[in-house]
């Protein structure tokens, strides 16, 4: 089969089955798979029984529930789909079906899967059910073209991105399970992500003693050593905006307190008060280095405060995704294919957010990010009320996967 044939002939299978794709994607949204609190088992369930129906063989790998526990959710199996079309080397198209919980200000059901004005609304419809919806079908298409091929593509459908991706791909990958060559994991339509921010997360409890609240020079007032950390972030967080990235699309690191919580009852003086604080980690910096940073900046915004201990435990250490070798590829045949599809060129560029993408670039694996989705996050709504997907870029990423996949393993 010519390229221009099998081109058209890829585009015409997507349109074909589109009707069932959207039906898919809104099954995956109408059943909840919040993380927290992260039992996602049955999803992941319900997931594999629907693409066993489109005609694929699906491997469930339960993560063991000492994993599961020390990730902090209740359960995850995580599911690989492979189709070996030749000798060449096996892609990976990632994406994750857990999600954030819904929160408030949602102008229609979260879990409704409604279409209005041509957009998909549901929590993780964008982030990222979408693109196990883009990938299956973008595979299906390839497979029904019957295209001589050199290569394999494999799903790697997982569950814990929302908790850091340990048990989901890290996992799968440290087992054994997959070994890719290549990966492409969940994003947006119209440009191709090359790089992103890490993520520290940390535990911070600032432990002082109880008293009455008559006599509170009996004490150690934890709430009031809390205050000083507090400042000390809050400090620290301007001299950040001074550390400017190189990368395109992302600026400088962030830092956000994001849960506090302490005390024993109005009338006692607080023991003790727990942080927790969000560290987004530009390309450039090393996280290790990061942490040690924070630690001292916090030892020292209590040293002199009588009776007060603080304690820092690392719940979160990813690092930022960076271009390796082998990557350039991928997005040399992604931007091939969107000339076709979105008629345009796309752009390469970096992200502030992080994703499950940076653990097959730890693993050496050259990995983009690319998906179903606008332009930004913010136009999708990701991680806020009305999620949103728009049904026409469903459907041109999808085309999209499907030709730059062609692309690569008829170049392999």
């Amino acid at each position: 089969m010519n390229e221009d044939l099998l081109t058209l002939t890829l585009l015409a299978t997507v349109d074909r089955h589109f009707t069932t794709e959207v039906d898919f994607l809104a099954a995956l949204v109408r059943k909840p798979s919040d993380n927290p609190p992260g039992d996602c088992a049955s999803h992941a369930e319900m997931t594999a029984l629907a693409l066993e129906s489109f005609g694929f063989t699906v491997e469930r790998h339960p993560v063991p529930l000492a994993d599961v526990t020390r990730a902090g959710m209740i359960s995850a199996t995580n599911l690989v789909v492979r189709h070996r079309f030749g000798d060449g080397p096996v892609i990976a198209l990632n994406a994750h079906g857990d999600v954030v919980p819904p929160g408030d200000g949602w102008s229609t059901d979260p879990y409704g899967a409604e279409i209005r004005d041509g957009w998909m609304f549901g929590r993780g419809v964008a982030v990222s059910k979408s693109d196990f919806a883009t990938y299956a079908f973008a595979l299906k298409a390839l497979i029904e073209s019957h295209a001589e091929l050199h290569g394999t593509v494999e799903l790697h459908l997982t569950y814990d991105e929302e908790s850091g991706g340990l048990i989901g791909p890290a996992w799968l990958l440290k087992e054994g399970i997959v070994k890719p060559d290549y990966a492409i994991c969940a994003g947006f339509s119209y440009s191709i992500t090359t790089a992103h921010n890490g993520a520290i997360h940390l535990e911070v409890i600032v432990r002082g003693k109880s008293a009455h609240a008559a006599r509170p020079d009996t004490g150690h007032d934890a709430l009031e050593a809390a205050t000083a950390v507090l400042n000390a972030l809050y400090g620290h967080r301007e001299v950040l905006k001074t550390i400017r990235s190189s990368t395109p699309g992302i600026d400088h690191p962030t830092l956000v307190v994001g849960l506090i919580e302490g005390g024993i009852n109005t009338n006692v003086v607080p023991d003790k008060v727990r942080l927790r604080l969000d560290r987004r980690v530009v390309p450039e910096e090393n996280p290790q280095a990061v942490v040690s940073q924070l630690k001292t900046l916090l030892e020292e915004a209590v040293a002199g405060l009588p009776g007060i201990v603080v304690e820092v435990r690392e719940v979160l250490v990813t690092s930022p995704l960076r271009s390796i070798d082998g990557a350039e590829r991928l997005s040399a045949a992604l931007q091939r294919a969107a000339k076709t599809t979105l008629q345009q060129d796309i752009p390469t560029e970096g992200v502030p957010l992080y994703t499950d993408a940076r653990l097959y670039c730890e693993a050496g694996v050259p990995t983009v990010i690319y998906g179903a989705g606008p332009r930004t996050l913010l136009e999708a709504n990701g991680h806020r009320a009305d999620e949103r997907v728009a049904l026409d870029d469903l459907r041109l990423a999808t085309k999209t996967i499907a030709l730059a996949l062609a692309d690569l393993l008829a170049r392999a």
